[in-house]
């Protein structure tokens, strides 16, 4: 017997012969989701680096002939009227700060998902969403002279810019 605190060296007979566990903070399941999270994570992180994904965060349209899709697209940007006053971010982006970041990373996911699995048509296509922002940014930027296009009523519809003006932004398309 320990005099000092009064207990004694010797554990109960029922203890002497069980071994010990420990028990775990986390469990089985935990462990495997991190494992798991991190793997995507590294996976993502790679893809972003391989892929030049820094680029796209940029203004500069030659970040969109990282992929060889789009480099028909930058060469007819190149000869059109709007080549000396816009970037593809001006058309192909909403105007507002949110807008814009949200649209980017919307088309920077599915951009990366098509291009990674070759399920795009060549030459790639404007899907219906990116039309609209498309069409916004046009009266955004021409609203002087379009206003009297505009619809009635807010959501009314309106003649698309580029079935009149189907060259400005892209020459020969």
């Amino acid at each position: 017997m320990d005099e000092a605190n009064g207990t004694s060296d010797s554990k109960p007979p029922e203890t002497q012969n069980k071994p010990t566990r420990r028990k775990t903070r986390f469990g089985k399941a935990a462990i495997l989701f991190a494992v798991c999270l991190g793997v995507l994570a590294g996976l993502g992180m790679f893809t972003f680096g391989y892929g030049r994904g820094a680029s796209y965060l940029s203004n500069n349209p030659q970040s969109c002939v990282n992929c060889h899709a789009m480099q028909d697209h930058l060469d007819s940007w190149q000869k059109s009227s709007h080549h000396h006053v816009a970037v593809c971010n001006d058309c192909h982006l909403p105007h507002d700060p949110i807008g814009k970041w949200v649209v980017k990373a919307d088309n920077g996911f599915f951009h990366s998902l098509a291009f990674t699995l070759g399920n795009y048509k060549n030459p790639i296509q404007i899907k219906p969403r990116n039309k609209r922002v498309t069409q916004g940014t046009c009266v955004h930027c021409h609203q002087d002279f379009v206003h009297s296009m505009l619809p009635a009523v807010a959501g009314g519809d309106m003649q698309s810019c580029v079935h009149c003006h189907s060259d400005v932004g892209h020459a020969g398309r």
